[in-house]
């Protein structure tokens, strides 16, 4: 099944609430975000690049293919998503690709299988993560034939909402539950923003091992 799966880091983001930078290259326990997030998917799919806008050469040591946006003006995640899209039909033999983000270090192992296992026999159905009762939309399985709507999506309509253009197409929700640690549990897509929320990733990295 992997290998039917290309991964795409999004990695596209301005960081403001971070103070700007590249919130994918903060430290959490000593080793960067990104780092973290290339550990889970690489096991899970056949072939991963980084979606990042800017210089590539500070992503060189991740030793990945670094896609930037065809879309002008930082338009968001779906053009993330595009680049991604692209990428695969061009450089892999990938009829689907697996979107998450660059900072939330704990999404699920499974989380490939789970979303392939609900597309089955709908090739062209994007199946999407949910927890806690939302919808954390860059975590999802696309079609790589969905790149010419997402284009005119964001050329033509000016879409930026990523929940809008998963909306207007087939696609199924899969719910993962809140994982359980030491006192307490934790959204397995929770995702750093803040400085306060990196200090938080670096107790639940610590619970986890408890």
């Amino acid at each position: 099944m992997k290998h039917s799966i290309a991964g795409i880091i999004l990695a596209g983001g301005l960081s403001t609430r971070m103070g700007g930078g590249d919130k994918p290259l903060a430290m959490l326990e000593g080793r960067p975000l990104l780092a973290h997030v290339m550990d889970r998917l690489q096991g899970q799919v056949s072939a991963v690049a980084i979606n990042a806008n800017g210089d590539p050469a500070r992503l060189a040591a991740f030793a990945l293919p670094v896609v930037q946006d065809s879309v002008e003006g930082f338009a968001g995640p779906l053009a993330g998503i595009l680049a991604g899209l692209e990428w695969a039909s061009a450089s892999t033999d990938a009829r689907r690709i697996l979107t998450v983000a660059a900072d939330s270090p704990f999404f699920p192992m499974n989380l490939a299988d789970r979303l392939f296992a609900a597309t089955e026999g709908r090739e062209q159905r994007i199946a999407v993560a949910c927890s806690a009762g939302r919808r954390p939309p860059p975590f999802a399985l696309w079609p790589v034939g969905l790149a010419a709507s997402l284009r005119s999506a964001l050329l033509d309509e000016d879409e930026r909402k990523v929940g809008a253009f998963i909306d207007r197409h087939d696609h199924v929700e899969v719910d993962f539950e809140l994982q359980q640690i030491a006192n307490g549990s934790y959204d397995p897509f929770f995702n750093v923003n803040t400085p306060s929320d990196l200090t938080e990733a670096a107790r639940l990295a610590q619970a986890m091992r408890s």
